[in-house]
């Protein structure tokens, strides 16, 4: 199997490159109490061989306020109704064969360390197929990095099937905002170290940003959503792209960050994600954007490397 470079990490998910930074970051300190696994999705298990080492947290401090246990306000939650309504009247992309690939455009920025020091790289395109029934390989290109192939999805039974992204698996979950929720709560935790409710809000964003994911089960993973302890807005949040938009966040119990989901503040449209450093820490300083991404374009295409 051809693998990634060794020399840093792709930005195939937003959570792994935040995983990726901490680690270079804390590679130097005392070992932490916990360890967090990674998700074990194909997409990122090829990047996943470019670090050895597990990935190390640092817990942060007891808090008899901790803003991660509130339920969310009515604010967020009507906020995030909006965005269940746009996402369950998304665009149409007619009928798909399961001999098609899904792609999507975006513009990505993000962190690496060395030699003790982490810099922001530049904007540049990262281009994604992944194959519509997860039985195909697919393709992903990046600006500066070149191509690499994407293995096809674990198959239902082995390990890492419940968190695929391919169209056809997300057509599986539940379309009851109810039953998104339990599965969401039973799932994450499988596939991750992180408190419950980070983890399955770590979840969400993954399904959302490099995929198709089917009007019913865009509308009840918003739904759900609404649901989790700790989910907040930010009023202004802009995308790799410079696009201005307001953003459903949640701080990171177990790291000094928060993720932010962008979406536009008319249409309610997802545009894109980033991570923000919420304090100090080696030469980051809090309101540091550690990773941001921009999504300018999804289709589905008949071959992976074709574009619309």
């Amino acid at each position: 199997m051809n693998r990634l470079p060794d020399r840093d990490l792709p930005p195939g998910r937003h959570r792994l490159l935040k995983e990726h930074l901490m680690t270079e970051i804390r590679r130097d300190e005392p070992a932490p109490a916990r360890t967090r696994t990674r998700w074990l999705r194909p997409a990122i298990a090829a990047a996943a061989t470019a670090t050895a080492a597990a990935v190390a947290l640092v817990l942060l401090p007891a808090s008899g306020d901790d803003p991660s246990t509130r339920p969310p306000s009515r604010a967020t939650v009507a906020l995030l109704e909006d965005i269940a309504l746009a996402a369950g009247h998304g665009q149409e992309y007619g009928t798909i064969r399961d001999d098609q690939f899904v792609y999507v455009d975006s513009k990505v920025s993000y962190a690496q360390s060395k030699d003790g020091k982490t810099t922001v790289q530049p904007l540049h395109r990262l281009e994604s197929w992944h194959s519509v029934d997860g039985t195909r390989k697919g393709l992903m290109r990046e600006t500066g990095r070149g191509d690499w192939p994407l293995d096809p999805d674990a198959r239902p039974g082995e390990t890492g099937h419940e968190v695929t992204t391919n169209y056809r698996h997300l057509s599986t979950l539940p379309a009851d905002p109810d039953e998104m929720y339990d599965w969401l709560r039973e799932v994450a935790p499988r596939y991750s170290g992180q408190e419950t409710y980070q983890a399955m809000f770590v979840l969400v964003g993954d399904l959302v940003q490099s995929a198709i994911v089917p009007p019913r089960q865009g509308a009840a993973l918003y739904r759900a959503v609404a649901r989790i302890p700790g989910v907040t807005v930010v009023e202004d949040a802009v995308d790799a792209a410079g696009r201005r938009g307001v953003a459903i966040t949640r701080q990171d119990p177990d790291n000094p960050t928060r993720d932010e989901w962008i979406f536009d503040p008319r249409t309610h449209e997802f545009l894109g994600e980033r991570s923000v450093a919420t304090d100090d820490y080696a030469n980051v300083e809090e309101g540091t954007v550690t990773s941001s991404t921009a999504v300018l374009r999804r289709a589905v295409v008949d071959e992976p490397g074709r574009r619309p």
